[in-house]
C-alpha cells in the first residue's frame, strides 16, 4: 500500500526500527486497519466484536518483531481500539507500537489504545511504545493508553515508553501482574512543554515468589506544563522491586512524583527513590565554554538526561 507523506513522517517518529510492510505488521489509520501482514510464527486477526486486533505469537517465534503503529490525521476524530497479545511459552519477540497524531484542524484528535498482554511461561517480550503529536492546527492532540500485562512464570517483560513532543494531554493507566520467577523492566521517558498535561499511573503486583521489577521514570517539565507519575509496587511474595523517578523542572512547570510501595509479605523487598531538580548552572556554563548558547546547552543536557 502507498502511504501519504503525513503518514510516512509520523511513522518515522513513532517507529524507531522503521515501519515496513513486511513480516508481521498492522497499520491503523484514522480508525481503520489499512494494511497488515503475518509471519510464519505471528498471526494477526481482526476482532469481530469490537475495534481492534488479536495478535497470536507462537512458541517458535525467536527474535521476531511485530509492528502495530497507529496514525490519526483527521481533526475531530476519537479512535478507540482494543488489541490483545497472546504469547505462547518460550517465545522471544519485540513488539513495536505507538501512536502519532497530526492535527491541522481546530477540533480535538484523540486515540485511546487498550492493550492486553497474555504471556505464557519462560517467554521474553520487549514492548516499545512511542507517542508523538504534531500539526499546525489549534485542536488538541490527546492520547490515553491503557496497558494490562499478565507475565507468566519465568517470563521477562521489558517495556520502553517514550513521549517527548507534541501531545497536549495524556492519562496513562498501566496494570501488571507477575507470576513466580518472572522479571519486569520498565523505562518511561516524558517531556512536557507549554500547557501540556501528563498523568501516568502504574500498578505492579508481584504475586509469585522470586519475582523482580525495576521501574525507571525520567521526565522533563517545561513552560507551564503539569505532570504526575504515580507508580505502585505491591509485594505479595518473596520478591524484589526498585522504583526510581528522576525529573528536571524548568520555567513554571509542575512535576509530581509519587512512588508508592506496598509490602504484604515479610520477604518482600521494595525500594523507592524520587528526585526533582533544576538544571545545574555549572553544567550550563561548562557547555557554554565550548561555544554553545544557553538554549543549545539546555538541549544537550535534556537529551542526555532522557537517554
Amino acid at each position: 500500500m502507498i502511504l501519504d507523506k503525513i503518514t510516512e513522517k509520523v511513522l518515522r517518529m513513532i517507529d524507531g526500527e522503521g515501519f515496513r510492510q513486511e513480516g508481521a505488521f498492522n497499520l491503523r489509520q484514522n480508525g481503520i486497519s489499512v494494511c497488515h501482514g503475518d509471519s510464519q510464527h505471528v498471526k494477526i486477526r481482526k476482532k469481530e466484536d469490537r475495534q481492534g486486533i488479536d495478535i497470536y505469537i507462537d512458541k517458535d517465534a525467536k527474535g521476531e518483531s511485530v509492528h502495530i503503529p497507529v496514525v490519526v490525521s483527521a481533526s475531530g476524530m476519537t479512535d478507540v481500539v482494543y488489541n490483545d497479545f497472546y504469547v505462547e511459552d518460550g517465545a522471544d519477540v519485540t513488539i513495536v507500537a505507538g501512536c502519532g497524531i497530526h492535527n491541522s484542524g481546530c477540533n480535538e484528535a484523540r486515540h485511546d489504545g487498550i492493550h492486553t498482554f497474555h504471556i505464557g511461561k519462560n517467554a521474553v517480550v520487549r514492548y516499545e511504545e512511542k507517542h508523538y503529536g504534531e500539526g499546525e492546527g489549534t485542536g488538541a492532540k490527546v492520547l490515553n493508553p491503557v496497558t494490562d500485562i499478565h507475565i507468566g512464570e519465568g517470563s521477562t517483560f521489558i517495556m520502553d515508553t517514550v513521549q517527548i513532543k507534541g501531545v497536549d494531554s495524556t492519562v496513562r493507566e498501566t496494570n501488571i501482574s507477575m507470576e513466580a520467577e518472572s522479571k519486569l523492566h520498565v523505562t518511561e521517558k516524558l517531556m512536557t512543554h507549554d500547557q501540556q498535561e501528563a498523568v501516568s499511573n502504574m500498578t505492579v503486583t508481584m504475586d509469585g515468589d522470586g519475582t523482580s521489577a525495576q521501574i525507571i521514570s525520567r521526565s522533563v517539565g517545561k513552560g507551564t506544563s503539569r505532570q504526575t507519575f504515580h507508580p505502585i509496587a505491591v509485594g505479595k511474595s518473596a520478591c524484589h522491586a526498585h522504583i526510581q523517578c528522576d525529573s528536571i523542572i524548568m520555567d513554571q512547570a509542575q512535576v509530581r512524583s509519587i512512588p508508592e510501595i506496598d509490602a504484604r509479605n515479610v520477604d518482600a523487598q521494595i525500594i523507592h527513590e524520587a528526585a526533582i531538580g533544576r538544571i545545574n548552572n555549572e553544567q550550563l556554563l561548562k557547555l557554554q565554554t565550548f561555544g554553545m548558547n544557553e538554549e543549545e546547552a539546555e538541549a544537550v543536557i535534556i537529551e542526555n538526561f532522557l537517554n
